[in-house]
């Protein structure tokens, strides 16, 4: 099927559901499929932006600014995983604390506001790593419009491009407690350090950027054409120094680069070191 194709595919699932509540966090997924319900469906599709310890305020900023831009109608909303022992113990489940306490917010909303449908921004590329987050989205009747439509990362991003959308290009970002290897506990000051580190990184012009926290030691991941670049001596030692002033002991650079969910790469290896899976 060609993108065309699946471009009205799109169209026609989110004008047969009349109404829609969309989880929109800025990113390159969620923006394209409020853009398009907001298109179809106006005021009847409402985009749901969650605010927690874990998202950080650039990207709350970015989100907002970009929702107006598209014209959609949003509502901000706090989320309250950070209170969920369960959450802060950080399983390997963790996001299903995370999407289920945001589902359940997304429904007293679509509630109150005679919509049936909720939906994020799950594409086809998604079924290949390990997502909880599906469990719940299971739970609660979330369905996703763009994986129906059979769309992909790069087909999204074509699409984005063609309306216009800013967000063609934006790199791939995730919550900060994604950072933190599974059974290592969440804290405000640990995600604290993440994403003071990675603002660092982006100020000093790296684009897809992963700073994991191994309680004192930092494990860098860039794009694989910025590996020589994050070497340059000088640049190198500015990021000791800041990171070393953020708290960090060690610095490390991971030689494999940056990629989407490598903290679920344990899974595959060795799950029993994992603490607390014993």
């Amino acid at each position: 099927m060609n993108l065309d194709k699946k471009y009205l595919m799109l169209q026609n699932i989110l004008r047969e559901m009349k109404g829609v509540v969309i989880g929109f966090s800025g990113g390159v997924d969620s923006t394209l499929l409020l853009k398009v319900a907001s298109d179809i469906l106006k005021d009847r599709a409402i985009g749901v932006i969650a605010v927690s310890f874990s998202f950080p305020e650039h990207e709350l900023d970015e989100a907002k600014d970009i929702g107006k831009q598209i014209g959609a109608n949003l509502r901000i909303i706090n989320t309250e995983e950070g209170n969920n022992p369960q959450y802060l113990k950080n399983p390997i489940n963790r996001c299903y604390f995370c999407r289920s306490e945001l589902f359940v917010k997304m429904s007293e909303i679509a509630e109150e506001s005679g919509i049936t449908f909720l939906a994020d921004g799950t594409n086809t590329d998604d079924d290949g790593d390990y997502r909880p987050g599906n469990i719940a989205q299971k739970k609660y009747a979330v369905r996703s419009p763009l994986r129906e439509a059979d769309l992909n990362k790069n087909e999204i991003r074509m699409l984005s491009r063609r309306l216009g959308l800013s967000t063609y290009d934006k790199p791939a970002f995730s919550c900060l407690a994604s950072r933190i290897p599974y059974g290592f506990e969440i804290t405000k000051g640990k995600l604290y350090m993440i994403e003071k580190a990675e603002l660092f990184l982006r100020d000093l012009g790296f684009v897809s950027v992963r700073v994991r926290h191994y309680d004192v030691t930092a494990r860098i991941e860039v794009g694989s054409d910025e590996l020589a670049k994050i070497m340059e001596e000088s640049l190198r030692d500015k990021i000791i120094r800041r990171f070393k002033e953020l708290g960090f002991t060690y610095v490390t650079l991971d030689l494999e680069g940056f990629r989407s969910g490598s903290m679920n790469e344990v899974l595959a290896h060795n799950q029993d070191a994992i603490p607390g899976t014993q």
